[in-house]
């Protein structure tokens, strides 16, 4: 009978230790992570396809497996306000690899790691957002809420996430 009881406490504690841990600390279970941000370009933002920063804005997707390559194909990355860029064609990331998702228009290659999203308009916001990286199925791979003066202590405009 007491087994029981210990066995229910140890269960009830456990379950309260993870009703208590906060939304953004949560890991997904994804080899695919947000590494870091570049949310604010450098310079005065401009949005002009010709003469803008906008390619200067991107953020940095890393496959954290040691033994997985992973294909983005279908991947999704998503801003608060539903802003979003799909990867609709193969681009393999092998373990340990880092792909930088830029603004603006550009040629995508796989031996520069570097994927354009075709738009001219800035997608992070220069004081807080939140970056959504979803998996081809909807489920979510990682997601990181950043601001300005919580989280870029040196004010350079980038934020890293999982070190």
């Amino acid at each position: 009978m007491r087994k029981r009881h210990v066995l229910a406490a140890a269960a009830v504690a456990a379950l309260a230790a993870l009703s208590t841990t906060p939304a953004q600390a949560a890991e997904y279970s994804s080899a695919l992570k947000i590494a870091g941000v570049q949310y604010d370009a450098p310079g005065t933002d401009s949005n002009s396809c010709a003469k803008g920063n906008t390619k200067q804005e991107y953020v940095t997707i890393k496959n954290y497996s040691k033994t997985a390559t992973v294909d983005l194909k279908g991947y999704v990355v998503r801003d608060a306000t539903g802003n979003r860029f799909t990867f609709t064609r193969r681009h393999l990331l092998q373990p340990g690899d880092l792909i930088k998702l830029r603004g603006g228009r550009g040629t995508d290659s796989d031996a520069g790691n570097v994927v354009y999203r075709n738009n001219c308009n800035f997608i992070w916001n220069n004081d807080k957002d939140t970056i959504n990286l979803l998996k081809p199925s909807g489920a979510k791979a990682d997601v990181h809420a950043y601001t300005k003066k919580g989280n870029d202590k040196d004010g350079n405009g980038y934020v890293t996430f999982h070190g």
